[in-house]
């Protein structure tokens, strides 16, 4: 049987507030055990002799100032705060004429124990364990060096409550920790898969682009004594390949020279990406109708002059606009989305947006939102993606194209 998760809104309320509240309840309580009610033949607890008078409401209410006090700087001074706690709930006991000090007067301090446990480092919650316990302690020493009488089974069990609180404050703490870390790795494996697989894919375009060149630098060596503007235009595409191929190879060996090489985990799927030659922006059509085939309209609308883009920026569009998509279908529950290209003077910039839930996080592929900025951030482009004030979901990518790649096209 699993426990039922707190709705968000209660999750939003601030620790202190949890405190302030236990504490309201357990001096109420406090009232109600010392009241005859109805069914009851007596109350069930003893009412002391100061307990109505005006020094009674005294102590009352310098209690709960200190307790409300305590509350309010939970979450700056945890520690501070319980010291208070601690002496709000043995000030308010002094005045039930009680051998120890009651489970309903700590109450407040048993979740104050749990929230400092829960996020607060190991030792600040030890040491506020061990304050609470000391508390107990040193009352009871009091109470047996005057000669009172003292309540030692209670005792025993405030002092349970405490450790159990504290106990529960700590396995929430490891476990968000425990949770924290693996979000951390998971993460960092896939901006590692993510970088290993742009290498894959740029070593087809490299490939690609040698095999043009060879053809190339072959046909003008054959003609350049027969058709020599033939050969001249052969060459001209070779030094343009070489440069468009040598300013991708630089741009993304320098973003990539941290990525570790080691950890390629599926040799299969890297010799099959090598089987299937690079796509690109030229297929977006082609994935829009199959998207729109399956059931998620996609409108695709293309802004300024299209031209040709370096390689590796043609494929980094296309694979962020593919898993925009992918997102779209999986996560968004719509049956539209729209696709804007926009090729501007110096860059390259690609929005999708639906009206959908509003959820755009990582897809089974490991790629995700994480993979896409990644994708952008080697090379060096701005990326953000987030939900609609109006509904629905965004992701914008702005890529910088080369100027020699702005030349080529015209």
């Amino acid at each position: 049987m699993h426990a039922m998760p707190l709705p968000p809104r209660l999750k939003l309320v601030p620790p202190g507030v949890w405190v302030a509240l236990a504490w309201s309840a357990s001096t109420a309580f406090t009232f109600l055990a010392r009241v005859r009610l109805p069914g009851e033949e007596t109350a069930n607890e003893f009412t002391a002799v100061q307990f109505y008078r005006w020094d009674g409401l005294l102590i009352l209410t310098i209690a709960c100032a200190l307790a409300l006090l305590g509350s309010m700087r939970l979450h700056r001074r945890p520690l501070r705060a319980l010291a208070l706690l601690l002496t709000a709930a043995a000030f308010l006991t002094t005045n039930l004429a009680a051998g120890a000090i009651q489970l309903a007067q700590f109450l407040a301090v048993d979740l104050a124990l749990y929230f400092i446990a829960a996020g607060r480092p190991r030792r600040t919650g030890v040491t506020a364990l061990t304050m609470a316990l000391a508390v107990l302690l040193v009352w009871e020493t009091v109470r047996l060096l005057r000669g009172w009488g003292i309540g030692t089974l209670e005792e025993l069990t405030v002092a349970l409550t405490a450790v159990v609180a504290w106990l529960l404050g700590d396995a929430s703490h490891r476990t968000r920790e425990y949770g924290e870390r693996l979000r951390a790795q998971a993460a960092t494996q896939a901006v590692t898969d993510e970088r290993l697989r742009i290498a894959r894919e740029m070593h087809d375009m490299v490939a690609h682009s040698i095999g043009i060149i060879a053809l190339q630098a072959g046909a003008a060596a054959r003609v350049v004594h027969t058709q020599p503007d033939a050969a001249r235009e052969a060459m001209t595409a070779v030094e343009t390949t070489g440069r468009e191929t040598l300013s991708g190879l630089r741009r993304m060996l320098v973003a990539l020279r941290h990525a570790d090489q080691d950890q390629d985990s599926s040799r299969a799927a890297a010799e099959a990406d090598r089987l299937h030659p690079a796509e690109g922006l030229a297929d977006l059509d082609r994935l829009a109708a199959a998207t729109t085939a399956a059931g998620v309209q996609v409108d695709v609308h293309w802004k300024g002059a299209r031209r040709q883009l370096p390689p590796d920026i043609d494929l980094s569009v296309f694979r962020i606009i593919q898993e925009s998509i992918t997102n779209v279908v999986r996560h968004a529950a719509t049956t539209a989305c729209r696709v804007t290209v926009d090729y501007l003077e110096e860059h390259v910039a690609v929005e999708v947006t639906d009206d959908g839930r509003g959820r755009g996080g990582a897809t089974d592929t490991g790629f995700g939102l994480v993979g896409m900025r990644e994708r952008v951030a080697l090379l060096h482009g701005e990326f953000t993606a987030g939900p609609r004030p109006e509904g629905g979901f965004r992701v914008t990518a702005r890529l910088p194209v080369p100027a020699t790649a702005t030349t080529v096209a015209a």
